[in-house]
């Protein structure tokens, strides 16, 4: 990151959870933060410490027509944006069945087509400057999947296409994106008020009876640490060798190392077969990537 002014980050969600994290470090550096959150009053406590160096507005994400104010809210009053955060959303627990298209819609509306708009509204102004950062908060969830949070993952597996698409066209403009993907941190994430729940069909509770509960039960005892996790996005930003995707927890690690390794293998066990639907000898296919 560039430090020879103080760095101007717009993050999401930064009244709880990892976006608080963010925002805290960011400002005791020195550094100036535009939160948004649905209540604004969740950030007096920031501004009592950090008065002008914090602009707090008031947005729901899924209120997409209103990012592109947002940003030039942070241009009035900063001048300008270094690091565009998209941390705001929700978890939500349902099998297929039994979550509606309602609540479907919802987490793509938070987790893809919310960051979307931000960005949008962000690039032309670090085009210009030819710098910035795009960090895209994802989960160990948008790599894997698994019973019960398909919802949740159908947002972050969207976001995360989407974001590497991004990455390749904003590289020569001088703009990073870093994908993060979390594993369990010690936020409201699963707390009883804020992991969304479909009704439940009793058809499913032999399927996803433990995973319900295994959600519910994980509220204050995840092993990652928002503040650790924070610095090591920080440290992401700007290091010329950063990953386009960055894993963060030990359990995300073995998670996605496991998935890999299983999907990698699929592959190749089945290669002949996914060969034998081309047309018979004709060259390799020549593309622009």
């Amino acid at each position: 990151m560039n430090t020879a002014h103080h760095p101007t980050w717009i993050i999401t969600g930064a009244s709880s959870g990892l976006g608080l994290a963010l925002a805290e470090a960011a400002l005791s550096a020195g550094e100036r933060v535009v939160g948004t959150g649905r209540r604004i009053e969740k950030f007096d406590d920031l501004k009592a410490r950090y008065g002008d160096q914090l602009l707090a507005l008031e947005h729901d994400v899924r209120d997409i027509s209103a990012a592109a104010g947002v940003v030039q809210r942070a241009l009035e009053i900063f001048g300008r944006i270094d690091v565009l955060v998209n941390n705001a959303g929700a978890g939500q627990v349902g099998a297929a069945e039994e979550v509606t298209d309602a609540e479907l819609r919802d987490m793509l509306e938070q987790h893809l087509f919310g960051p979307a708009a931000y960005v949008r509204a962000v690039l032309p102004h670090l085009r210009e400057n030819r710098a910035g950062a795009i960090v895209q908060m994802s989960s160990q969830g948008g790599r894997m999947s698994f019973p019960a949070v398909g919802s949740y993952s159908a947002g972050k597996f969207a976001l995360e296409g989407w974001s590497e698409a991004l990455a390749g066209e904003v590289r020569p403009f001088g703009i990073q994106v870093l994908i993060v993907e979390p594993s369990r941190f010690r936020t409201g994430f699963n707390a009883a008020d804020v992991l969304n729940t479909a009704e439940q069909n009793t058809t499913y509770d032999d399927v996803i009876g433990a995973v319900r509960a295994n959600m519910a039960e994980a509220d204050g005892i995840q092993e990652g640490d928002p503040n650790r996790a924070a610095r090591a996005i920080r440290d992401m930003l700007g290091h010329p060798d950063a990953p386009l995707r960055l894993p963060l927890g030990a359990e995300a690690v073995r998670n996605l190392t496991r998935v890999y390794q299983r999907d990698l293998d699929a592959v190749q066990k089945w290669a002949a077969v996914s060969e034998s639907a081309d047309f018979p000898g004709l060259p390799p296919a020549v593309r622009a990537f």
